[in-house]
């Protein structure tokens, strides 16, 4: 059975909501004021609050922003109930987060079809939300092992080689195992510090202080950065004659770490999904205060339909192209680009060239 909390200083209103909620089968959690409705709130977590507007100690709008800072109760559907309802009344409460307003006095069926509505929307989030929890498991289940498996077995391999024929091999072989077993230590910590920053994302879009404080910083030379990050990640993939960096200048209202980790994940994945002697283009430009970065890259591509699915664990084709990385990067670098007020769009056509660009506000 479904909980509503209905918070009303005036008795007689209050029993007459529980009346008509009991008749209707739905568990009802009485409040008698702001309060009073916040810890209860907190303590029996309902699935649908009815609130008045005007109440003492705590109004309607106190306890709506006292529960949407509370990550319990955040998403329960709110309701206001309120004697008034000018267009301010309104934008105020919408602003808050308020999901609709009943007008008193109102009558059963009113109140019915509105609480009904709303449950009937949360049911279709919760689903959704579902779906996208267990593709998200499916995926995690696919990839994890796979992408943590490699570099363990590059690692395991080449130190067992070492330690069971060493007094047999030469030293450039050493050598040789070694640097393979460097290699292969260094991409299971970016895979691990990927996995970890993007939960971390997820987290600090819950959290307005940490949020801020992840936001705050400005950087004034995106272009010295953007040919920097470029030329490291060429040198890496042996790339250096297939990139092209051109970029403007501008002030940037994004810190020099977190714009150095976005343009380094979409070059990685700019190389890493795309065939030596063809080009990786870098292109920065100011539009309209706007600062976008194009990567250009003429590699497999993506459909539209991996484009609209682009999802934390997730790399497309993998059986076909088999290529190395867990896809965490082009999340990663688009969830820190929206963090930062920004935006990221693909254009792709499969087999022929993609265009990821990214467009961060400028200072």
């Amino acid at each position: 059975m479904k909980k509503i909390l209905v918070i009303e200083d005036e008795k007689p209103i209050l029993t007459i909501i529980t009346d008509i909620l009991e008749a209707e089968d739905f568990v009802v959690i009485g409040a008698k004021n702001g309060r009073v409705g916040i810890e209860k709130a907190q303590q029996e977590v309902p699935d649908l609050i009815l609130c008045d507007v005007m109440m003492p100690e705590v109004d309607g709008y106190g306890v709506l922003k006292s529960l949407r800072k509370n990550l319990a109760t955040e998403a329960i559907p709110f309701i206001f109930l309120t004697a008034k309802s000018t267009k301010a009344d309104l934008r105020e409460g919408m602003e808050l987060g308020a999901d609709d307003y009943l007008t008193k006095p109102f009558t059963r069926n009113e109140l019915m079809k509105a609480i009904n509505t709303r449950l009937d929307k949360q049911r279709v989030i919760e689903r959704k939300t579902q779906e996208q929890l267990d593709d998200l498991r499916s995926s995690i289940t696919l990839s994890l092992p796979h992408e943590l498996r490699t570099p363990l077995n590059g690692i395991i391999g080449y130190s067992q080689l070492i330690i069971e024929d060493f007094p047999d091999l030469e030293e450039d072989e050493i050598f040789t195992m070694l640097e393979n077993i460097n290699f292969s230590a260094h991409r299971l910590y970016r895979l691990i510090q990927n996995f970890l920053l993007y939960t971390d994302l997820e987290l600090l879009s819950r959290d307005r202080d940490r949020l801020q404080l992840f936001k705050a910083g400005e950087l004034s030379n995106p272009k010295s950065i953007i040919k920097e990050v470029a030329l490291e990640k060429a040198k890496k993939f042996n790339r250096l004659k297939d990139l092209d960096v051109t970029s403007d200048n501008a002030n940037l209202k994004i810190s020099e770490p977190n714009f150095r980790k976005i343009i380094d994940e979409l070059l990685d994945n700019a190389f890493k999904f795309s065939i030596p002697d063809t080009k990786v283009e870098v292109i920065g430009r100011l539009v309209n205060n706007i600062f976008a970065v194009d990567f250009i890259d003429r590699g497999t591509g993506m459909s539209i339909n991996e484009i609209s699915n682009v999802g934390a664990y997730k790399q497309f084709n993998r059986r076909i192209y088999e290529q190395q990385g867990s896809g965490l990067g082009l999340v990663i670098a688009k969830r820190m680009t929206e963090l930062h007020n920004g935006k990221l769009i693909i254009e792709s056509i499969p087999e022929e060239q993609t265009t990821v660009t990214i467009f961060i506000p400028t200072s």
